[in-house]
């Protein structure tokens, strides 16, 4: 299949038109004539994981987070991210990156998340005028199936989303019935949040000043790693596409791993 194709079907599970205007998405590397059989997902695009991509014959790589994210003025081995740029290149694997596209998307990880802690009547947290729609946005808020302790829904999150590290914030007897989710280091969704009527915010990553404000509002934070909030969206994509793209070979990277031990 071309790559414009299998980039058609992925803009069709991530349109562009949700990613935020501060973000990098979009086919960072790469000819669109490319032929692709074989395409990796990824959180991020790391040294070891190129080197998956090249090892396995891989012609495309769709990394959540996006390489080159900030204006780089030279391009050489002597930094990790110019290896990696440098290993692609010379092995013709293209990179693309959906970010909060995918975040934002219908059935997008922050959807996910929403779908795995059974929130019902789910919303975005944030709306914005480069929403297409008045129903999509940034992050979401819904009503838990059941009101739970603070202490309860940590334990629940940390179970599926396989999250030992997994941190919280607040008084663990207090009542959670709506819940606030915003994947990645989002923390400052916490107030749309509040605004939303949640009791507490689902995040992967919280500055210390963030959690020290929710604690004084008396608001719960959940802070279940970036990795664990993200990766599993990453192997749901591989699937969605797989199932989109016949005759291309698409799985999440088996060498990624959290960084966090």
């Amino acid at each position: 299949m071309p790559l414009s194709e299998l980039i058609a079907a992925l803009e069709a599970l991530a349109p562009p038109a949700l990613s935020e205007s501060w973000d990098n998405t979009g086919l960072l590397l790469g000819d669109r004539a490319t032929e692709v059989t074989r395409a990796l997902t990824c959180l991020t695009l790391t040294p070891d994981v190129a080197a998956e991509a090249v090892a396995g014959g891989v012609q495309l790589v769709v990394t959540h987070h996006p390489l080159l994210f900030k204006p780089v003025q030279r391009l050489t081995t002597d930094s990790v991210e110019g290896r990696t740029v440098v290993t692609l290149l010379r092995a013709g694997v293209a990179v693309y990156s959906p970010h909060t596209a995918w975040d934002n998307a219908p059935q997008g990880i922050n959807q996910q998340l929403a779908e795995l802690c059974e929130l019902q009547d789910v919303a975005p947290l944030r709306s914005a005028d480069s929403f297409v729609e008045p129903s999509q946005g940034a992050g979401r808020c819904g009503r838990l199936p059941r009101a739970m302790t603070l202490q309860e829904l940590t334990a629940l999150v940390r179970q599926r989303l396989n999250a030992p590290g997994l941190q919280f914030v607040g008084d663990p007897t207090m009542k959670i019935e709506r819940l606030g989710i915003a994947c990645g280091a989002a923390a400052e969704f916490w107030q749309d949040a509040r605004r939303a009527d949640c009791q507490a915010l689902l995040t992967g990553e919280a500055r210390f000043h963030a959690a020290l404000e929710c604690r004084e509002a008396g608001f719960g934070l959940i802070v279940a790693g970036h990795y664990a909030t993200e990766r599993h969206g990453m192997e749901r994509l591989a699937k969605l596409l797989a199932e989109r793209c016949p005759g291309v070979t698409i799985t999440a990277s088996a060498m990624e791993r959290d960084p966090f031990q």
